[in-house]
């Protein structure tokens, strides 16, 4: 790759984080990419309601604008197993997919990007230009490195959004400034006595960690995929060090900040109906690459087809943080199962391991922040100890509860009700 492509790659991490507004920053990087990529039109869309629909959310276009929001029912299902299996592919048959949005020119053809966080698909993004200028395999992997960037950058503004949010919430419950001063001195008197460390680690990482952050994940990526030469195997091995220790620091911070968004009641449920077995499904796809790195087998112990009112994206946070959670505590050549029960009114999930099980020690514990276990797994496993602290927060938010049986050196059961119908829809 010769030097211009590595300036413009490396400028880009720095516009995509100079403005709080995220459709501005998109546009002037797209530019910049333009320089090294030639093409008539970029966009970036979201996934919704498990990858059936697609919103378009910013959009650069020279010959097919596109209302930014403008959403596409029934995302075609041949595009969507492309994505979960290809970074990066491109295809000129493009009328039949996107003829609603006037995007089935036929001079052109069109190449998708996947956007994702920790294998999490949540968006992709669509560049197209003239037939005549077919995309190359380079053009891919410039593509496939910008959209990582991408990805990186849109997920750091939705986490830095918890904090305006925390303040818009304080803001609405105030009536007068005498009230306001009284309830600001109330409230920082208790966060300064009992959330004094993690309202410091916070801060840090919103001002400190965020931006190079991204960049570290991003040129790490760009690194691996030998895009500035060749490398050694001594430096693609830390390379992947670097990769991977940045994913799981991401995590954590996402972990932190999801929780204080919880915790600042600014979650807001985003109901749909669905059918509870292709998110079970979809999960179990996700997690089956960890399960399969300690050998363990993955059963789904029911196939019933389930309508259910919920949250579609935080169902799917629930049940992945549960198996994750069973993969990590559950030894090589382990088994885990994951089901459900139903009647009329309610489904019980429930995900069951072979692990180590859970001490009574910890039966108290076991949902409260930062609690991490003290097992043999545990120190080979390093996490904020918030994942079923969130967990149980999304599952009661949706009107449910969450509960386990476990024994130690068997292995543990951990179940959640949630209701068919929630109580939002019930009063509609």
């Amino acid at each position: 790759m010769d030097e211009k492509y590595k300036n413009i790659l490396g400028r880009i991490p720095d516009i995509l984080s100079s403005d709080d507004d995220l459709e501005k920053n998109f546009e002037k990087s797209v530019l910049e990419f333009k320089e090294i990529l030639d093409f008539d039109n970029a966009y970036i869309c979201y996934l919704n309601a498990g990858c059936a629909n697609i919103q378009f959310r910013m959009t650069y276009s020279e010959s097919a604008p596109v209302a930014q929001d403008e959403s596409v029912i029934n995302f075609p299902e041949i595009l969507k197993t492309k994505l979960y299996e290809n970074s990066v592919f491109v295809f000129d048959e493009a009328s039949k997919f996107f003829k609603a949005l006037n995007l089935q020119k036929t001079d052109s053809c069109f190449m998708l990007a996947k956007l994702n966080i920790r294998e999490t698909v949540f968006g992709f993004m669509l560049v197209t230009r003239h037939k005549s200028l077919p995309f190359t395999q380079d053009d891919e992997e410039l593509a496939k490195a910008f959209s990582a960037l991408v990805s990186y950058s849109i997920k750091d503004s939705e986490l830095s959004n918890v904090f305006k949010l925390q303040l818009r919430a304080l803001q609405d419950s105030i009536v007068d400034k005498t009230e306001a001063y009284a309830t600001i001195k109330k409230q920082n008197e208790k966060i300064l006595a009992a959330d004094k460390l993690k309202n410091e680690f916070l801060a840090n990482i919103s001002h400190e960690l965020r931006t190079p952050l991204n960049a570290i994940i991003g040129f790490s990526e760009a690194l691996s995929m030998k895009m500035f030469g060749p490398l050694n195997e001594k430096q693609e091995e830390y390379v992947s060090d670097i990769h991977v220790s940045g994913l799981h620091l991401l995590g954590m911070i996402n972990e932190i900040l999801e929780l204080s968004k919880i915790e600042a009641k600014a979650v807001k449920l985003a109901l749909s109906r669905f059918n509870l077995q292709t998110s079970l499904n979809e999960v179990v796809n996700i997690v089956r690459p960890l399960a399969n790195k300690k050998h363990i087998e993955l059963e789904k112990t029911t196939k019933d087809f389930l309508e259910i009112d919920a949250d579609y994206q935080k169902i799917q946070q629930i049940l992945y943080n549960l198996l994750s959670n069973a993969i990590k505590f559950t030894p090589d050549n382990g088994k885990i199962e994951i089901g459900y029960t139903h009647n009329d009114e309610d489904v019980q999930i429930f995900v069951k391991d072979n692990g180590v099980g859970i001490d009574k020690k910890y039966e108290g514990k076991i949902f409260g922040k930062f609690v991490q276990l003290n097992n043999v797994y545990s120190k080979k496993e390093s996490s904020t100890g918030l994942g079923l602290t969130i967990t149980k927060e999304l599952v009661e938010l949706h009107g449910g509860k969450i509960w386990f049986e476990s024994t130690v050196g068997k292995g543990t059961t951990f179940y959640v009700k949630l209701p068919l119908v929630h109580e939002k829809k019930q009063e509609e």
